[in-house]
């Protein structure tokens, strides 16, 4: 799916699972060129790009990826320049048949200030809503940690920790 957009809330994996994405990727074409970039990070090169007078090689940078996942776009918001950038650099990408991966804290028609336009482009594909697990899930997350940390905790002890802290991988 182009775009891929995944959104959920604060520490429920988005980002381990598009940096689980991008090493796949990599791992199943090695020549690819793969760019994880948070969106600030992507807004502060294109500022700094601006300064310098080297938009052309910020463009070259980004338009010659193989795939582009890009974190946190919610930020987009905060700024008219930075998404009239990032919606030349998507559809070109786009366009090439180059994937790209987004991720936010919500989804896209929920993320205020963001052009319309770019809200259309993120939906293009497929948009992943990451909910926090469920009990049986979270107990499962908690007794493989013990086991990869070679630790002992109590059954209740897991039961516990699972039970009172639902929001957060």
């Amino acid at each position: 799916y182009n775009p891929f957009f995944l959104y959920g809330g604060v520490g429920l994996g988005k980002t381990h699972l598009m940096h689980a994405i991008g090493h796949k990727m990599k791992l199943t074409n090695p020549a690819a060129k793969i760019l994880y970039i948070t969106c600030e990070k992507f807004a502060n090169e294109m500022i700094s790009s601006i300064h310098k007078g080297v938009m052309p090689n910020f463009h070259q940078r980004f338009r010659s990826l193989d795939a582009l996942l890009i974190d946190d776009v919610q930020f987009l918001g905060r700024g008219e320049q930075t998404q009239e950038v990032f919606h030349h650099t998507f559809n070109a990408l786009y366009d090439a048949g180059k994937q790209v991966i987004l991720s936010a804290d919500s989804a896209p028609e929920e993320i205020q200030a963001l052009q319309d336009r770019l809200k259309s482009r993120f939906k293009w594909g497929l948009v992943a809503d990451i909910l926090p697990p469920d009990l049986e899930t979270r107990i499962a997350i908690l007794k493989s940690k013990v086991i990869n940390e070679r630790i002992h905790v109590p059954e209740d002890v897991i039961l516990y920790i699972a039970s009172t802290i639902k929001s957060n991988i």
